[in-house]
């Protein structure tokens, strides 16, 4: 059983955003942050059986941004 589970979280080209899981095949999106937020909740409830549940999830949120010269 791993104490936590991480989230890359990422703006979606669409809009919203989107999260992935690192080493768990877990993806979700939503229109906002707090929507995301009930969805990876929602994602890891239904990835994990109750004993093997992350106590934490933690979301490394990651912003791009294009400088030009």
């Amino acid at each position: 059983m791993a104490d936590e589970i991480i989230f890359l979280v990422t703006e979606s080209l669409e809009g919203g955003y989107e999260a992935k899981a690192l080493g768990y095949p877990i993806f979700t999106q939503a229109e906002t942050i707090e929507e995301l937020k009930e969805a990876v909740k929602d994602a890891t409830r239904c990835h994990f059986d109750q004993a093997e549940m992350p106590r934490i999830i933690r979301f490394h949120q990651v912003k791009e941004e294009v400088l030009s010269l």
